[in-house]
């Protein structure tokens, strides 16, 4: 009898200790998250999130300004764990030679049905210009310019490779590369004044969003047309982080949050902030990003992220 309750109470113990260690801590190596932000509204958003709820599950986010060939040369080295930023299927010759050498991993798809392009306001579409090719036709009411975004980012190379291939009509054509706000505000004025103006846009943006613009067609298989945007981790990151993975893979998003996101910080709020302004008017979104999740030492992710959205 003796031995059948030291039996009995070795099994209570086990069952204790099993259900300790299902709910402990992840590793001290995991409590830094390493974000890459490229600069984009969109990415500044859902990054954002991410670090606001990541700090408020007891990690140390720490978000990293890189240009999109250093952040997968960094994810490959280790030196950063997470992109939310995979735009495809623009990006495939970004992150191709990574995915297969298995030095980046895509964990889940974070945002389907935008879209990724050159376009042009309205007025100028219905003056004729409704393909890729057309552009070339009225090259001198373009000044001869197609406008992008930073140098290094995906969109400008794309538009490269076109200006190069004679088939697309843009010889002497160049790109002008600037900042997103940049680009923005040439446009925006072009717009007010009624030239012509091309260049690139995407959605979700509240700024493009409201624009009188059209996507032009005629793009074939260089990667602009219909987008989703994945994210991407170095390798084993989840696998070495699992809490912290899980969360990451369950950030999912869609076109009217982020555009409403995105639209403070365009007008000047820090991403942070405007995150955290944003998971307070709507509480409920969090919750299918917290399924499965603890915090950092294993406690109630959903009590740690009200108490952190309420103090």
């Amino acid at each position: 009898m003796l031995n059948l309750k030291r039996i009995a109470g070795a099994l209570a113990l086990s069952s204790i200790l099993a259900a300790t260690a299902a709910s402990a801590a992840e590793p001290e190596s995991c409590k830094v998250v390493r974000l890459s932000d490229v600069g984009w509204t969109d990415i500044q958003a859902t990054t954002g999130i991410a670090s606001v709820l990541l700090t408020a599950l007891g990690y140390e986010p720490q978000v990293i300004q890189l240009s999109v060939p250093v952040t997968y040369a960094s994810l490959k080295n280790n030196d950063l764990d997470v992109f939310l930023g995979n735009w495809m299927p623009s990006m495939t010759n970004d992150i191709k030679d990574y995915t297969a050498e298995g030095s980046v991993e895509t964990i889940g798809t974070n945002l389907e049905g935008a879209g990724y392009g050159i376009v042009v306001p309205n007025y100028v579409a219905e003056g004729g210009v409704k393909t890729l090719t057309d552009i070339g036709k009225f090259k001198d009411k373009f000044d001869g310019k197609i406008y992008g975004i930073e140098a290094g980012n995906d969109g400008n190379r794309i538009i490269l490779d076109m200006i190069s291939k004679p088939e697309n009509n843009l010889a002497g054509f160049e790109l002008v590369e600037s900042s997103e706000a940049g680009m923005l505000t040439q446009a925006e004025q072009a717009i007010k004044d009624g030239q012509w103006i091309a260049f690139l846009g995407w959605t979700p943006h509240p700024v493009m969003g409201a624009m009188p613009i059209t996507y032009l067609d005629g793009m074939g298989d260089s990667g602009f047309g219909a987008a989703t945007v994945l994210t991407n981790t170095r390798k084993g990151f989840v696998a070495a982080c699992p809490n912290a993975g899980k969360f990451i893979g369950n950030l999912k998003f869609n076109l009217a949050r982020e555009g409403e996101i995105m639209d403070a910080i365009l007008k000047g709020a820090d991403a942070n902030t405007d995150a955290t302004d944003w998971l307070k008017k709507n509480p409920d979104a969090v919750k299918p990003w917290l399924d499965g999740v603890t915090t950092f030492d294993g406690g109630d992710a959903a009590a740690a992220v009200k108490a952190a959205l309420e103090g």
